[in-house]
């Protein structure tokens, strides 16, 4: 085996492979045909004389050939793009951390985390994005990004099965709630009765089959209603101040609700709770990566000591 005849693109496409989780989304991503991401992880598995992804119906993953060829891969590329920055005159990113975050926690646990990171620790230069709790476990264990702020609803399951097991802590858990328009009959207490969700219409989170009804209520006893669907959350809030329906929200968002929204509990029912989880590879963090996880904690801590509505 010569893993030097390995080339930059194919360890760019098996980065994306293993991130993206299929070689469909893979290529999408980065703007080749699907047969020709196919070839170059055939070239790279030839040239490691070993399979480096588990092929499964609902995709791929990493083997534990796999993960090895990635934590290398990752240094390698990382290096290459720093050189790349270095020759075209831009700053040396040191200190630099890659923040994963699912929407619900960019609309108010982020913002405020990057905002007191920028005035404790100044030097750390956070580059982030959003993604579904899948997705970034899945950038996580490619080394794509450092740490992820992810989702759980009961039973509260780690987000893979992949070994080693991520670092998981828990930011926060609140209850999940329901937005209804401010001139809504539901509108009128200070709490929704179960019983009362039936026969009501939902905007739904969005229109994909693995989470499709996503943003309606998880023990509705019928066949809901589904009017809207739309992927961001200030998008369904706002179709809700204008009357177009109810959609499940988490409790700390009440203060993101535009006007004209009511956002309320719903007692009567099982408990329905969301968890924010901190998630990590299990090697011990760098400076700047514990850095903002503190700052990260420090904002679910503040936001717990107010209670759920």
């Amino acid at each position: 085996m010569d893993f030097t005849e390995v080339s930059l693109t194919s360890l760019r496409v098996f980065r994306a492979v293993a991130e993206q989780g299929t070689f469909t989304a893979a290529a999408a991503a980065l703007g080749y045909t699907q047969s020709a991401v196919s070839r170059q992880i055939a070239s790279i598995e030839r040239i490691a004389g070993a399979e480096l992804l588990e092929r499964r119906h609902d995709g791929v993953r990493l083997t534990a050939a796999g993960r090895l060829v990635m934590r290398r891969a990752t240094v390698v590329l990382d290096e290459i793009d720093a050189a790349a920055r270095e020759l075209s005159g831009l700053p040396e990113q040191g200190g630099t951390v890659r923040l994963g975050w699912v929407p619900t926690a960019g609309t108010t646990v982020v913002p405020h985390a990057l905002a007191a990171l920028r005035r404790s620790a100044p030097g750390v230069h956070v580059i982030s994005r959003e993604g579904s709790t899948p997705a970034l476990a899945r950038a996580l264990r490619s080394g794509r990004i450092d740490l992820a702020v992810l989702s759980a609803p009961p039973p509260f399951r780690a987000p893979d099965t992949d070994s080693p097991p991520l670092a998981l802590q828990t930011l926060t858990e609140r209850a999940l709630c329901v937005a209804v328009p401010a001139a809504h009959p539901l509108a009128r207490g200070d709490f929704i009765d179960v019983d009362d969700l039936r026969g009501q219409q939902w905007i739904a989170g969005s229109s994909s089959s693995a989470d499709r009804l996503l943003g309606v209520w998880p023990g509705l006893d019928e066949r809901p209603e589904i009017v809207h669907t739309a992927r961001d959350w200030l998008a369904k809030l706002h179709l809700v101040a204008m009357g177009c329906g109810l959609t499940t929200v988490p409790s700390a968002l009440a203060s993101a609700a535009p006007s004209g929204v009511r956002i309320l509990p719903v007692p009567g029912g099982p408990q329905e709770r969301r968890r924010l989880l901190l998630a990590r590879l299990p090697q011990p963090p760098t400076e700047p990566v514990a850095l903002l996880a503190a700052a990260l904690r420090a904002v679910t801590l503040d936001a717990d000591a107010v209670p759920d509505p």
